[in-house]
């Protein structure tokens, strides 16, 4: 999916380019495709095959700038000469997607990572429901061709406030997917709102939903999600929100169980930003709690959970150790 930030900072101790094959790949293709949205193609400078991207796969690259950011690929099933990705031009953002559409043009090289997949669509569901808001149709977008390719029962929802904003809103019209799907636009206007309890009623019981998109969206069908059965229900939103409201942190302390240190994570922190901090080095990659990357065993404690992955059955025994915090005095972790 993302931009920037709909993309997400790699942390600077986890990755870089010289290591787990990144490749140099160069833009043979830019364009323009919603407003402050450009899709770029990266291939192999003398051309060849790329590693495959499924539904659902992201791919890192390293901006001129120095960044690094992570997008989804939006390819077409099969399509391996190429990655396509969607970068959303964020003013206020960190730099990483003004450098990328205002400095970066066709014929630049780039460094990339093979694709990885915290987000896949998970195969042999009676349906599927795809939501999108936003810049996050790009993973979505790929879900549903691969679905509309296998003839397999789907509906794809994608909200948007204007339509000028709507990324791929022709490919979604087109004769092949718009049998399937409903694009809303609000017009920035609270009374044009999307019925989305009417649309996740609809739902199929036993269907798999997938979502992405800022946090009030993924908030929102969470929340309608509840009672449908564990591990059926599937966020990606790369760190484009805040942490909801709705949550209250407190000060705690966290133990690491196989070095027995113990550290303060204060109001305003996270447990990796205090292990970062402290040189302990954690894998960690979205570090809003929807990729997996920084999952961690919960030792003893009552953990205070604000991930889009864990099931409520996993509660008691792990941890995103990006976004979520304690309910009680001391967590234990093990690290």
């Amino acid at each position: 999916m993302s931009n920037e930030d709909l993309a997400v900072a790699t942390a600077p101790d986890t990755l870089t380019p010289t290591e787990s094959g990144w490749m140099s790949l160069v833009v043979v293709g830019k364009r323009c495709i919603a407003s402050d949205v450009h899709e770029f193609e990266l291939a192999r400078p003398g051309g060849g095959a790329l590693p495959p991207a499924e539904p659902g796969a992201h791919i890192t690259l390293l901006t001129p700038n120095g960044l690094t950011r992570r997008y989804s690929v939006c390819n077409r099933p099969g399509e391996t000469t190429a990655y396509r990705i969607a970068v959303k031009r964020e003013a206020q953002g960190l730099g990483g997607s003004r450098c990328l559409v205002d400095q970066v043009q066709v014929g630049d090289p780039l460094p990339v990572s093979p694709p990885a997949n915290y987000f896949p669509l998970v195969a042999g569901a009676p349906a599927y429901w795809l939501i999108a808001g936003g810049i996050g149709i790009t993973p979505i977008l790929s879900m549903a061709r691969a679905l509309q390719q296998r003839g397999v029962a789907f509906r794809l929802l994608y909200l948007t406030q204007m339509p000028e904003s709507a990324a791929y809103r022709e490919q979604l019209q087109a004769p092949d997917l718009a049998p399937f799907t409903t694009v809303h636009h609000n017009h920035a206007d609270p009374a044009r709102r999307f019925d989305l309890a009417a649309a996740m009623r609809a739902c199929p019981a036993d269907a798999h939903v997938y979502c992405c998109g800022p946090r009030r969206l993924m908030d929102a069908v969470k929340e309608l999600a509840r009672g449908r059965s564990a591990g059926t229900v599937h966020f990606e939103d790369f760190g484009t929100s805040e942490v909801s409201e709705a949550h209250t942190d407190l000060p705690f302390k966290v133990r690491l169980c196989k070095t027995g240190q113990v550290f303060d994570v204060p109001c305003g922190k996270t447990i990796l930003d205090v292990l970062r901090e402290a040189q302990v080095l954690v894998p960690s990659s979205c570090e809003s709690g929807t990729c997996g990357s920084c999952r961690t065993r919960l030792v003893s404690g009552v953990a205070d959970h604000r991930d889009y992955v864990l099931d409520e059955d996993q509660h008691d025994s792990e941890i995103m150790i990006c976004v979520s915090r304690a309910k009680s005095a001391v967590i234990e972790i093990d690290l």
